[in-house]
Parts: structure tokens; sequence; C-alpha cells
């Protein structure tokens, strides 16, 4: 049985973006890119917001040997997986091995992780809390970065409660911090 897993990387203060948008300060090095290639690898389905969807889909195209190392890995990881993208507002996706979807239905990411022998995991903070009040996810992960945003788009919605379980945790040479929960029923 897989399970469902929310990753994102948010600023000290719980933000995913700031308020201008932008999450500049979340990209990752080196080490902090190859070790969640590692962890999210076994995840061959991804489910997106149409926002994360939009940023993610540049992995589509991008030149491999333009890449670093890691960057190149992710890429490929993310050709290889199948993805689910939710919105009202698009008409058609555009990249390989992805399907279009008009709602999250919490019933059927269900039966879709009870049948699968791999992680799934689900990008973007507002779906993750409409599956987390749904009672659909499993775990969160996040890579805390060595940032204050100030505001903006948060990692979780606010008024949201979950219980968490500590399973894992690291740090980083560049102040970044790791940390895995697994969602209390």
């Amino acid at each position: 049985m897989g399970s469902l897993i929310y990753f994102n990387s948010a600023s000290l203060d719980g933000y995913i973006a700031g308020p201008d948008g932008r999450w500049d300060w979340a990209t990752p090095d080196a080490e902090v890119h190859s070790f969640v290639n590692d962890l999210f690898a076994p995840a061959t389905t991804h489910l997106y917001g149409r926002r994360v969807y939009e940023v993610m889909k540049v992995w589509d195209d991008l030149e491999l040997d333009e890449l670093s190392p890691p960057e190149r890995e992710f890429a490929v990881q993310w050709r290889d997986i199948d993805k689910i993208v939710y919105s009202t507002t698009l008409d058609a996706v555009t990249t390989r091995r992805t399907e279009l979807r008009a709602s999250f239905d919490p019933a059927e990411v269900r039966r879709m992780t009870d049948a699968s022998a791999t992680p799934i995991a689900i990008g973007g903070g507002r779906l993750a809390s409409v599956a987390a009040r749904a009672g659909v996810l499993d775990e969160v992960h996040i890579v805390i970065a060595p940032a204050v945003a100030g505001g903006g788009i948060r990692f979780l919605d606010e008024g949201l409660r979950l219980d968490l379980e500590l399973t894992d945790e690291r740090r980083f040479a560049n102040g970044s911090v790791y940390l895995a929960y697994r969602v209390r029923r």
C-alpha cells in the first residue's frame, strides 16, 4: 500500500513563495537537490494543482546537458513520472505522461494510494491542504530554507490542524533543515 506525501520547501515563517510570488530564497543547492531526488525517486505519480504544474512543467523541456547533475537527475525523474493536474481553468496539459482533471476527488486519491506499491507525491500547499482536510494526506515533508519571507503563499493553509509524528530529520551545510512527519489519525 502506498501513501500520499506532501513535500515542499518553505521559509522559516512557513511560506513556499513570498509576497511577490518569488521563491528564489528556497532554491536548493546540490546537496539538498540530490537528497530530495533520492527521497522522492520511488514516487511514480505526482498530483498538482494548476499553479504548481505551471512552475514544474519547465522540467519537461529543459536541455539536459545544460543542467547540473542533480537538476539533470530530477528532470529525468520528472519526465518519467505520471502526473495528474487538477484545474478548472486549464483546457489542456502540454507535458508527457500528464492527465488533466477538473476536480480533486479524495476517494479516488485514496483508492490510488491504496492500490499503489509506491508513494504518491502531492505538490502545492493548497492542494495538500485539500487532501489533509479530506483525511487522505499521509505524510508531510519539508525543507526549511534559512530565510524569512514575511508573507506570501503558505506551506499549508492557515487554520488547518494536523497532529504529526516526526519520522526523520536532517541538517544541511547551507543551513536548510529537512523534517518528515506522519499524519496521525
